[in-house]
């Protein structure tokens, strides 16, 4: 049988071993407790569905540098489908959030999302987010002549539910970085013939933001009546309002920064495999 001594002092060399073990395990479970309410945000928010309909966005990627897909072959879908893997943009997005978003910000937007009237909402958002553009727009454009028509007020609340969730100059300047960085990317990957002059094309993009604000504003509209057709004025007036709110503002703020960050960054490696590939060839 060892020694006590010895058993304790063994067991007093230990003591700083068991403490350290003790605080990773410790650091552990709360970054495991952290992430898992990051998961429920994203669900109860439908942000993580907002976040897959980025992948849609890349059927226009060849449009944007004067190409079509068929440029690109039988290569182009799985080449899309690969940089707008949802795993990577979920990644990214809870990479983000995890240090961005505040407990408080989480907890004021869940709650409200998480209410009878928040989890209508984030259904038809979600299926908005999926639906064909076309059939959307065709939708919305006959809604808002019968409204304009008939029910003018129906009008106001959306316009005010559209203005709530984004002034307008946001949404300009992100889409806007997102053509530029891809256009950039796509030139300095050699994908276009010749460079782009960075500088001439912010240019041209700043004459053209007014153009692209009143587009944005008007297919905005458009799609708001098409989503919130279901709902009454009085329940989008309480929308608007929770909205309208400080802490809801800064959450609408930073997951639009994120969509868009996210957005511009698989662009940018989309021109990367796009110049990886010749015209016409399989990868």
């Amino acid at each position: 049988m060892m020694p006590m001594r010895s058993v304790l002092s063994r067991f007093r060399a230990l003591v700083p071993v068991l403490a350290f073990a003790v605080l990773v395990l410790q650091s552990l479970s709360a970054e495991a407790e952290d992430r898992a309410k990051l998961e429920a945000f994203l669900t109860v928010t439908g942000f993580d569905v907002a976040l897959d309909s980025i992948a849609l966005s890349a059927e226009h990627a060849p449009e944007m540098l004067g190409m079509s897909q068929s440029d690109f072959g039988s290569s182009w879908s799985m080449m899309a489908e690969q940089v707008f893997a949802r795993e990577r943009m979920h990644g990214m997005a809870m990479d983000m959030l995890a240090s961005t978003l505040s407990d408080e910000l989480l907890t004021h937007a869940a709650d409200f999302y998480a209410s009878d009237l928040g989890q209508r909402l984030v259904e038809v958002e979600n299926a908005s987010h999926l639906a064909d553009d076309d059939m959307k727009a065709e939708a919305g454009e006959a809604l808002l002549v019968q409204y304009r028509a008939d029910d003018p007020a129906r009008v106001k609340v959306l316009e005010d539910l559209v203005g709530a969730v984004d002034s307008g100059e946001h949404g300009v300047r992100a889409i806007q970085e997102v053509q530029i960085r891809f256009l950039m990317a796509a030139s300095h990957a050699g994908v276009l013939d010749g460079e782009i002059d960075e500088g001439a094309l912010r240019a041209i993009m700043a004459e053209n933001a007014e153009e692209l604000r009143e587009s944005i504003a008007a297919s905005s509209l458009v799609s708001t009546a098409y989503t919130y057709q279901d709902f009454s004025d009085e329940e989008l007036e309480i929308y608007v309002s929770a909205l309208r709110q400080d802490e809801m503002q800064q959450v609408y703020e930073l997951m639009n920064a994120i969509q868009h960050e996210i957005m511009a960054n698989r662009f940018e490696h989309l021109a990367d495999r796009m110049a990886g590939v010749h015209l016409g060839e399989e990868l």
